[in-house]
C-alpha cells in the first residue's frame, strides 16, 4: 500500500511540516487547517476540481471558451482559423490597440485582451503555463489574492504595452501572458515576503528562472510576443503580491479586503466583456 504523504507548508515560514502539527516546530507559529498542503489536498468540488485550484480552472476555462468563439468567428471571415486568428477578429473581440485604448478611451480592452489568443499554439502554451503557475499561485496566496494579482497584472501589462506601442497606433496586442507574468512576479515575491524561509527562497529561485526562460523564449523571431506587456505584468504582479501577502492559517481582516478587491476586479472584467459585446454589435451594423 502506498504511504500517504502528510507534508504541508507552514503559512508563516514556508517550512515543511506535517498535517498533524498544531504548532510549526521551526517558527513556533500555530497552524490550522488552512495551512498550505504541498500536494493540493484530496477534496474536490463536484468531484472534479480541487478547491485550491478552483479560480485557476475557471480562468483557464474562460480562455478556452473565448478562443473557441474566436476560431468560429475568424473561420466565417475566411481570413483565419484555429491556427491563426485574423487581426480584425482579434480587434472585434477585445484585443488592445493604442489607437483604440489611448485615443478612443476603450479602457475595457486592457482586460478583454488578456483572454484572447492569436492561434492554437498561443493558447496551448499559455494553458500549459496556467496549469502550473496559476494553480501554484492560488495554493499559496488563496483564490481572492490570486484573482486580484492575475487581473491587476493583466491591466498593468497591457497599459504598459499601450504606452510602449503608442508610436504604432495600429498595433494590436492580446494574450493571457501579461497576467501569467504577473503570477510569476507574485511567486518571486514569496521569497521577499518570507525571507527567513528556505522553502520560500527555493520557490523564488525556481520561478525567477521560469521568468527568465519565458522572456528569452519570447525573444525568438518566430514567437509573436509583446514583451512590454510581459514586463508590465510581471512588475504589477510583484507589487500587488507584496501588498497582499500570502494567505495565513487563520482568518485576518486583510482576507476580507482582498476578497472584496478580487470580487471588484472580477465584476470589472465582466463589465469589460459587456462593453466588448456592445462594441461588437455596433461594429456589425
Amino acid at each position: 500500500m502506498e504511504a500517504v504523504d502528510k507534508r504541508r507548508m507552514c503559512p508563516h515560514c514556508r517550512a515543511f511540516i506535517t498535517k498533524d502539527d498544531k504548532v510549526c516546530p521551526y517558527c513556533e507559529t500555530p497552524v490550522g487547517p488552512r495551512a498550505i498542503d504541498l500536494r493540493g489536498g484530496g477534496d474536490y468540488i463536484a468531484g472534479l476540481i480541487p478547491p485550491a485550484r478552483f479560480a485557476s480552472t475557471i480562468i483557464l476555462s474562460l480562455n478556452v471558451a473565448v478562443f473557441i468563439v474566436q476560431v468560429l468567428a475568424s473561420s466565417r471571415t475566411g481570413n483565419g482559423g484555429i491556427s491563426g486568428i485574423d487581426q480584425w477578429t482579434m480587434v472585434r473581440y477585445g484585443a488592445a490597440a493604442p489607437l483604440l485604448v489611448l485615443r478612443e478611451g476603450e479602457w475595457w480592452r486592457l482586460i478583454t485582451a488578456g483572454f484572447l489568443h492569436w492561434g492554437l499554439m498561443h493558447i496551448l502554451f499559455n494553458s500549459w503555463a496556467m496549469m502550473d503557475v496559476a494553480a501554484r499561485t492560488e495554493e499559496i496566496y488563496g483564490a481572492p489574492r490570486m484573482v486580484s494579482i492575475y487581473l491587476g497584472s493583466t491591466i498593468t501589462g497591457f497599459a504598459t504595452s499601450m504606452l510602449w506601442l503608442s508610436r504604432v497606433p495600429a498595433a494590436v496586442s492580446a494574450g493571457a501572458s501579461a497576467g501569467l507574468f504577473g503570477l510569476l512576479g507574485a511567486m518571486v515575491a514569496v521569497g521577499v515576503l518570507h525571507k527567513r524561509s528556505q522553502e520560500a527562497a527555493m520557490i523564488k529561485e525556481f520561478y525567477l528562472r521560469w521568468t527568465i526562460y519565458a522572456f528569452l523564449w519570447s525573444l525568438l523571431p518566430f514567437f509573436r510576443a509583446d514583451n512590454a506587456a510581459h514586463a508590465g505584468g510581471f512588475i504589477g504582479g510583484f507589487l500587488i503580491a507584496l501588498a497582499a501577502g500570502t494567505q495565513s492559517s487563520f482568518p485576518r481582516p486583510a482576507d476580507k479586503v482582498w476578497t472584496y478587491i478580487g470580487a471588484g476586479l472580477s465584476l470589472l472584467a465582466g463589465l469589460s466583456f459587456v462593453r466588448m459585446l456592445l462594441w461588437l454589435l455596433a461594429s456589425a451594423r
